[in-house]
């Protein structure tokens, strides 16, 4: 009975010690269905915003002075020379493919955490600063907040083994690149994505409003330095490129009618002048009381 006993008890020990791993436990089929359809869904929102801003056209139902007007055409709206739709459509396709992979390997789910929270935090930013600065609202851009705020809460649901953790650790990398978009959008990065500044920025429009005209190329770095002196407000001034086609390119039909030879030129009340112009001598060509 002893001999019985103590096999008894080497067959218990040998079965825990070679018993299988535990495994997280598989992802619900249904939500990870809903969360590949929710995330295709912000990739045709964002594609559409996207071809929209490269077109320079308007969305639907989005008319010139609306609230998604307000807000499509602000600073906000892009980020190192992108639509920030195009960015919202990168992190969609990344979510999608993600949670493709998730469905049968288990360490996609820390990733997909990780761009679902901080799309998440970069989209809450922006409402927020629709709501708060531009004192608009855009439509499309709500249905990406709740789209993108949906995936969030579904991939959470999902429960990974680790995902507490993860959670904790995207939440730390949201709160970064909202902090350096907020940084960068502040003008501490680069000036011209700043705040305007009030006498550059009504400048701006009084050479545009007085028929002024300022003749470049997109290649030529003093036409460069002219508009990074106007900081935020170099969109409005009243630019005109004359070599579309790059260096060594006919010249556009105005600058030919206009006898283009050296850029930048300003032509200021039929006065040429030409060479990087400080906004003081500006004004001053152009009758704006300018104050130091």
């Amino acid at each position: 009975m002893a001999k019985h006993r103590k096999r008894q008890k080497a067959g218990s020990a040998g079965s825990l010690q070679h018993a299988p791993p535990t495994r997280a436990p598989a992802p619900n089929a249904p939500l990870t269905l809903v969360l590949l359809t929710l995330s295709v869904l912000g990739i045709v929102l964002t594609t559409y915003l996207s071809y929209t801003a490269l077109l320079e056209a308007h969305p639907a139902f989005c008319g010139e002075g609306s609230g998604c007007d307000l807000v499509q055409s602000s600073r906000w709206a892009a980020f190192l020379g992108m639509p920030m739709a195009t960015w919202g459509l990168f992190t969609y396709l990344a979510l999608a493919a993600l949670a493709w992979r998730a469905r049968t390997k288990s360490k996609s789910w820390t990733p997909l955490i990780f761009v679902a929270v901080g799309g998440f935090g970069v989209s809450a930013y922006l409402t927020v600063i629709s709501i708060v600065e531009i004192e608009a609202t855009c439509t499309y851009c709500l249905a990406s907040f709740g789209t993108i705020t949906a995936i969030m809460i579904l991939t959470l649901v999902q429960r990974p083994s680790d995902w507490t953790t993860s959670l904790k650790e995207a939440s730390v990398v949201a709160v970064l690149i909202v902090g350096g978009l907020h940084l960068h959008y502040s003008g501490v990065f680069d000036e011209a994505a700043g705040p305007e500044d009030p006498q550059l920025q009504a400048l701006a429009v009084h050479l545009t409003e007085t028929g002024a005209k300022f003749y470049g190329a997109y290649w030529c770095p003093r036409c460069q330095e002219q508009k990074a002196l106007f900081k935020a407000s170099a969109k409005r001034l009243p630019y005109v490129e004359c070599s579309s086609g790059g260096r060594g390119s006919p010249l556009t039909a105005p600058c030919a009618a206009n006898n283009i030879r050296s850029y930048p030129t300003w032509i200021i009340d039929d006065k040429r002048h030409t060479g990087l112009q400080t906004p003081r001598t500006l004004a001053g060509a152009a009758g704006f009381t300018w104050k130091e």
